[in-house]
């Protein structure tokens, strides 16, 4: 294996496989991302078991090849390079050579034959989002999954489509976030389906640096694909019924009130900083003369109450 590549586009192709690398995996080649040249592309495959992500850079491919290397120290190393252009080759005895002008190293690898197999989507339901409302959907949603594992079920994000659109829901049984997400065009697929709360975090770290692009997502009985550009994003889903939740969120309300976003969150964050010793919990009054009054009992720190104007 031999080729040139941009040191940019290096860099950019690491970082994005990088996330399906877990810190405690079993097996050492799990640690490693796979590369393979070929034709003219350079491509990039990482998992964990769990979730598996691939992308593909151009590069000036000289001989063809693959081999797996520890994805920290390539990616580390990479991103301290200055040169433009990259020369990537395989030395004997299972090592990564990486040129470039100023610098020379070699990096042992494994072969990439003990590298597990990639997945592959069977056929099922498939839409298309803008991955800005998909970023936005998941940013206000995810916070809300369980992260307590003695109820998978609660661990992921539960996604169901409705005429024209999808829903995505995360709840821990004390909180609950709803997100309803318009989809442009026609859609007849039939989705109601629970991801990882981990998925949705990384795939938010990904989208969130795109332009906003179509994210081509297939769904098929136990996996899910988020494909955008070249990059692929793979994942099991959680088996199981999500709880019907819709029963629980009120029909009728009994106080509503609006209030400036800014506002709350900054008495949210100075309440919170006492209400920590007190189980997190706070309190909320709303007056008929237009006033929300946000408190915390008094604690061993102390208290926080609002000022009489």
């Amino acid at each position: 294996m031999k080729l040139f590549c941009s040191q940019k586009d290096l860099d950019d192709a690491l970082n994005i496989v990088n996330k399906a690398i877990s810190p405690n995996n079993t097996l050492p080649v799990l640690n490693n991302v796979l590369i393979k040249a070929e034709g003219k592309k350079l491509y990039f495959f990482a998992t964990n078991l769990e979730i598996a992500i691939s992308c593909s850079i151009n590069a000036d491919v000289r001989g063809e090849g693959a081999i797996t290397v520890p994805a920290k120290l390539i990616t580390n190393y990479v991103s301290l390079l200055t040169d433009e252009k990259v020369e990537l080759s395989l030395s004997e005895g299972m090592s990564l050579s990486i040129n470039s002008s100023t610098s020379h190293t070699k990096i042992k690898c494994i072969n990439a034959d003990e590298f597990p197999l990639i997945p592959k989507i069977e056929k099922g339901d498939e839409f298309s989002i803008k991955s800005k409302d998909l970023y936005e959907g998941i940013s206000e949603t995810v916070f809300a999954a369980s992260l307590n594992s003695s109820r998978p079920i609660l661990s992921g994000v539960f996604v169901s489509s409705f005429d024209g659109g999808i829903k995505l829901v995360a709840t821990d049984s004390y909180r609950l976030a709803e997100k309803s997400i318009n989809l442009k065009g026609k859609t007849s697929c039939d989705v109601s389906s629970i991801v990882p709360a981990r998925t949705m975090m990384e795939l938010s770290k990904i989208i969130s640096k795109l332009d906003n692009d179509d994210v081509k997502i297939h769904i098929s009985k136990n996996q899910i694909l988020f494909k955008v550009g070249d990059i692929d994003f793979i994942s099991r889903l959680i088996e199981g019924k999500f709880p019907d939740y819709e029963r629980i969120i009120p029909k009728e309300n009994k106080t509503k009130f609006e209030v400036s976003t800014e506002d709350l969150a900054l008495v949210l964050k100075r309440v919170s900083l006492f209400a920590r010793e007190n189980n997190n919990s706070i309190k909320l009054s709303v007056t008929n003369d237009g006033k929300l009054t946000i408190s915390s009992e008094e604690t061993k720190v102390g208290e926080e109450k609002p000022r009489s104007p």
